[in-house]
């Protein structure tokens, strides 16, 4: 077995001490910075190759904080008008799930770069994080590099 294949049973066991102590300390030093920063690395490289990353320049990996839970209907003071079938504010439900909103707001902030995939970091009990490997297609390397279909 290679060294990605050990990183990988590591973070299965998401429930062992040492994983639960080590997400704890991240998602308190990931609540620290702002809500869509550049990470200078990637957080799990087996998982981030798994999806497309690869250590060479054009190569950008982006985290996201998402805030966890369904969806609130905006409505003004929580006030609506018309009939009470159409009341409901807290019980309703998300088309989209959180990763993919991860990497539309990823997106949406790099114009320039495309989302290739994204992944699971650590979660506390209002956030979720997320990463999301993006890439340059106008990058030289990525365009000379025959592997990488852009």
């Amino acid at each position: 077995m290679g060294g990605y294949r050990y990183v990988t049973e590591l973070w299965k066991k998401k429930q062992a001490d040492a994983m639960r102590f080590i997400h704890r300390i991240r998602a308190w030093n990931y609540r620290q910075l702002p809500r869509v920063h550049r990470a200078p690395r990637p957080t799990r490289p087996d998982k981030a190759r798994m999806l497309g990353y690869k250590a060479m320049p054009g190569f950008v990996v982006y985290r996201v904080r998402i805030r966890r839970g369904g969806r609130r209907r905006p409505e003004r003071k929580g006030v609506i008008w018309g009939k009470p079938a159409n009341h409901g504010i807290n019980q309703i439900k998300n088309r989209k799930n959180l990763q993919s909103i991860a990497e539309e707001r990823v997106g949406r902030i790099c114009t320039n770069l495309r989302v290739l995939n994204s992944y699971w970091v650590t979660e506390d009990g209002s956030n979720k994080w997320y990463e999301v490997i993006l890439a340059d297609p106008r990058h030289k390397r990525i365009q000379s590099d025959p592997q990488i279909n852009w």
